[in-house]
């Protein structure tokens, strides 16, 4: 069987914009409402702090049983990961995860993800297969052999993950 020339770069792309796609598909169809809803007693979300800004549920180790997050604190988690990585990947100090603020239900979260989305689109159109094997530390600062494709890949996994979720909790409320 002959060798693959399809460039890592090209799937990694290709793998993002099938995961974005399905996003996609559950940001059109998200209500306000929907963000916020908590489909059980124990739930992460996020909570208006006396200044107004949003601050989402956390621990610094993993509670036992985990709290089922709602879609409010998944789409702040992407926002907070992504901002991240993308500082990470440009060279610049990575922000605090208390400094990663949800802009709120509706429509303003949905174009903060899609911005994050045009950012990180710029940074995989830039990319090269060389650039690839360039060490990455993030997430993995313990792994020597950790590279930009691992860390490409990450997000990608991620994403998927994240997204799966929402689409769940936005069909068990529509179906409640």
């Amino acid at each position: 069987m002959p060798a693959s020339t399809t460039p890592r770069t090209e799937l990694l792309r290709r793998q993002f914009d099938l995961t974005w796609s399905l996003f996609e598909y559950h940001l059109e169809r998200l209500e306000p409402e929907d963000f916020l809803w908590e489909p059980g007693p124990l739930c992460w979300t996020v909570r208006r702090a006396p200044d107004g800004t949003w601050v989402p549920d956390w621990a610094d180790t993993e509670p036992d049983p985990v709290p089922v997050p709602t879609v409010a604190w998944l789409t702040w988690h992407i926002g907070w990961w992504w901002s991240v990585t993308l500082d990470h990947a440009r060279g610049h100090r990575p922000r605090d995860r208390t400094e990663i603020t949800w802009p709120g239900e509706g429509r303003a979260t949905v174009e903060w993800l899609r911005g994050l989305r045009r950012d990180w689109l710029a940074l995989l159109d830039g990319m090269t297969d060389t650039g690839l094997d360039t060490p990455a530390s993030f997430p993995s600062p313990d792994d020597p052999a950790h590279t930009r494709a691992h860390m490409l890949a990450w997000v990608n996994a991620e994403l998927m993950k994240n997204v799966a979720e929402i689409g769940q909790l936005r069909l068990l409320r529509a179906a409640s």
